[in-house]
């Protein structure tokens, strides 16, 4: 690994891209401990303490929220956004017309997108700072309307930026720019998590939660990786004196071909809700907000929404109607299946066959240590469950994933030997 990261630096085009990447990180970094004006943080700390929706948050935008910094509201304005357009796409006809325009139908997708993000954004900073003026009021402190409206263009201004600067990853450096950011922030409050769980001075509950998430970690690299491989046979046929074709491939379908995203869907579409009862400071809702945010209403919506998301976002990327159609063109067919229709119902029911166990090891790995953490009383962890790890390590992969096929191309060993 460490001979595949000095040969990245070798490469002029890999390095630049690299340090790209990092420094666009660590601006991100920064601004999230830049505070807005006018705000008192204690009061912020404490209010953020008590509202579960409100700390997983806090968690995404890395401590920012905690912070009230200009980055406070994080990048899940625009997953948000995102999954609306992705569920527009099967719903107005005029966005799947967008869908299959091909760049410049992207192109009108991304800026839809763009725009409804800073809506999304405006009206959580509008409902957040409703939220702390409820709060603040009963001890005399009051905003005023400038303040508010300097507040809000700020929280608005930041979310801007950081899909900005996520685009900027991914057009200029390596691997998605929205998930790294996500995957920074994790990694940002990781350490301080871990150091206060070594703090309880329990070293046999210290010692099984780190055996817990290397043996996560492994399971994760296993199930990514994992491939269910179908023989692929082309026909051989003679061009003027030139032989094609007459070899056998295969086409590898992947157990867990949606990655972390229905991770981070899920976690998105659950606690939207949530965050708009947090913010709205109504009793009921919430009550209702942090009933979704924790319990056992949580795990079952979040298992389900986990599951629902990976076939969604899977039936987004493969299309085996395409990839049926090459294969006939191509000469190519799997053997023992007919060509044309059986082929590609063929791949379909053997993409569904596989996704559902990828799908069920995501709900399980995302649910089950945060459970644990919870049960065994460490506190510290509840946020850093199976939905952090998962995202953590599968933004990992793909960022290798892409390192090494830059790597691959210009003739230098990978990470994955």
């Amino acid at each position: 690994m460490i001979n595949a990261i000095a040969n990245a630096f070798r490469v002029p085009e890999l390095r630049r891209r690299i340090l790209f990447t990092l420094t666009i990180v660590g601006l991100y970094r920064i601004g999230a401990h830049i505070p807005v004006p006018g705000v008192d943080l204690e009061r912020v700390q404490d209010i953020i303490e008590g509202q579960a929706a409100l700390g997983l948050l806090n968690l995404f935008s890395g401590g920012a929220l905690e912070n009230f910094a200009i980055f406070a509201l994080g990048i899940m304005p625009y997953i948000t956004a995102s999954i609306i357009m992705q569920l527009l796409q099967g719903v107005i006809p005029k966005v799947e017309q967008w869908a299959k325009e091909g760049e410049t139908g992207r192109r009108k997708i991304t800026q839809t997108t763009r725009y409804l993000t800073l809506g999304i954004a405006t009206v959580q900073a509008i409902a957040m700072i409703g939220l702390f003026q409820n709060t603040l009021a009963p001890v005399g402190i009051t905003l005023g309307l400038f303040t508010r409206f300097v507040i809000v263009l700020t929280l608005v201004a930041g979310t801007a930026l950081i899909m900005w600067m996520g685009e900027l990853i991914t057009q200029r450096g390596i691997g998605n720019g929205m998930s790294l950011m996500i995957f920074a922030s994790i990694v940002a409050r990781f350490p301080i998590a871990i150091v206060q769980a070594v703090q309880l001075g329990d070293f046999a509950m210290t010692v099984a939660l780190i055996l817990i998430f290397v043996f996560v970690v492994a399971a994760i690299v296993t199930i990514n990786q994992g491939q269910r491989r179908i023989p692929v046979q082309y026909a051989r046929r003679v061009v003027g004196r030139k032989v094609y074709g007459g070899s056998g491939t295969y086409i590898p379908l992947k157990l867990n071909a949606a990655n972390v995203i229905p991770i981070i869907f899920a976690s998105a579409v659950l606690f939207f809700p949530a965050q708009l009862a947090a913010l709205t400071g109504v009793g009921w809702l919430q009550a209702a907000g942090n009933a979704l945010a924790a319990g056992w209403l949580y795990y079952a919506l979040f298992a389900g929404l986990i599951i629902f998301f990976t076939y969604f976002y899977t039936a987004l990327v493969f299309n085996p109607i395409d990839l049926g159609d090459n294969l006939r063109k191509n000469g190519g067919f799997i053997p023992g299946v007919r060509p044309g229709k059986a082929t590609i119902s063929y791949l379909e029911k053997t993409m569904n066959r596989i996704t559902l166990p990828g799908a069920v090891f995501l709900a399980l790995v995302a649910i089950a240590p945060t459970a644990l953490f919870r049960a065994t009383g460490v506190t510290v962890l509840e946020q850093f469950g199976g939905a952090s790890i998962l995202i953590m390590v599968g933004v990992a992969l793909e960022t290798m994933t892409q390192l090494e096929s830059q790597l691959k191309m210009r003739h230098y060993d990978g990470f994955f030997k």
